[in-house]
């Protein structure tokens, strides 16, 4: 059964077998979706009749960046308002693509959606918009006068995945909101992969942001200087808290996402051939890995959320319950398990994952820019 999300149309073959249960679906389905029914051909027709749907849609947008394939065409990242008709059928790909995804309130204004398509020339005067993907976005008030973009969903359709499309409507989103000057951007629920991709792009960002240089030099110098595995007290390799306030107010990266993407910066800068250098930078990431830890299990130590019934709605009904001695809390040995023994080994494993993933997002940005330096001659 195939469903047509823009017009709600569900073409239905039916079948006679010998078979048991039913075996003519359209009288079963007929009383379910009345006259949205229709046979399978008269529904691919409708491919051709409204081939030019995508172009017609986007003729209402704003482009924000064009990109020229190798192949024929090229690709374009076009923002749109919430109440287009895009968003309202992007709801089916979403349900179908997506984990855990759910389609948006197109009666909400403050929904945009940002689109990358590929244009291919049909004849010598039309052309063709075929969609990639897109990102729903969810503008929030900031007091006292600004806004927050949260990005909800950004999907690239299977055919067109590791092409770079996703990379495109995540700068896309960046470039929005600059020139608009909202306060920061945030993820909702961010997949692992998404994650990957924005600490990425924004590394790249900041690897170019001049504040951003001075400070990396700064630390740098620092750890080829001392010994932290030495010192009783944590480790810090942190950024000024000036620079984080910087990048918030000229690149819109928030707080979480700066140290995510300075931790990788500083370890574009190490110098692999000083031991001393790369223990310190590990011993950093430790503490930081075991502070995460302690504080995780201290927010939840001693606190209890206990339902409690009343007239109004039983769901969302509670109070929270505080113990001093901590009983009923999850403690240390709760987060990282067991004995002593295995708490470090549990430990030594969350600090080697942590330091795989800075090195493959590390190895990812050179060589972007190294690549970028052979087409424009700088990174």
């Amino acid at each position: 059964m195939l469903m047509h999300a823009n017009n709600n149309v569900y073409p239905v073959e039916t079948a006679t077998t010998g078979g048991k249960g039913i075996t003519d679906l359209k009288p079963a389905l007929q009383n379910i979706f009345g006259e949205s029914l229709l046979e399978k051909e008269e529904f691919l027709q409708t491919f051709s009749r409204e081939c030019y749907y995508i172009r017609n849609i986007t003729s209402n947008g704003t482009v924000i960046c064009t990109d020229t394939f190798k192949e024929e065409g090229h690709a374009s990242d076009t923002h749109l308002d919430a109440e287009s008709p895009t968003v309202e059928s992007s709801g089916a790909l979403v349900l179908l693509l997506v984990d855990g995804g759910s389609p948006v309130d197109v009666t909400d204004p403050k929904w945009e959606i940002f689109l990358v398509v590929k244009k291919i020339s049909a004849s010598s005067t039309n052309c063709i918009y075929q969609l990639l993907g897109f990102a729903t976005v969810y503008r929030f008030y900031h007091y006292p006068d600004s806004s927050r973009l949260r990005i909800s969903q950004i999907l690239v359709l299977p055919p067109y995945q590791n092409q770079g499309h996703g990379r495109h409507l995540l700068e896309a989103v960046n470039s929005v909101a600059s020139s608009e000057n909202v306060y920061d951007i945030t993820v909702e629920e961010p997949s692992e992969y998404l994650q990957y991709l924005r600490i990425f792009i924004d590394t790249l960002r900041l690897q170019s942001f001049e504040p951003t240089k001075l400070a990396v030099n700064t630390v740098i110098s620092f750890l080829k200087e001392v010994n932290l595995s030495k010192r009783a007290q944590k480790s810090k390799m942190g950024p000024p808290s000036g620079l984080i306030e910087i990048a918030r107010q000229k690149l819109k990266i928030n707080k979480k996402q700066f140290l995510r993407c300075w931790e990788v910066l500083v370890y574009l800068n190490l110098d692999p051939q000083n031991p001393r250098c790369m223990q310190n930078f590990r011993t950093c990431i430790e503490d930081r890995v075991k502070g995460e830890v302690l504080d995780k299990g201290a927010e939840s130590n001693g606190k209890r959320l206990i339902e409690v019934p009343t007239e109004y709605d039983n769901d969302i009904s509670f109070v929270v319950v505080w113990s001093q001695d901590g009983v009923e809390g999850d403690s240390l040995e709760g987060e990282v398990g067991g004995d002593r023994k295995a708490q470090e080994q549990q430990l030594n494993e969350l600090v080697e994952k942590e330091m795989e993933d800075i090195a493959e997002i590390a190895k990812k940005v050179s060589s972007f820019c190294k690549s970028d330096e052979k087409q424009m001659g700088q990174c």
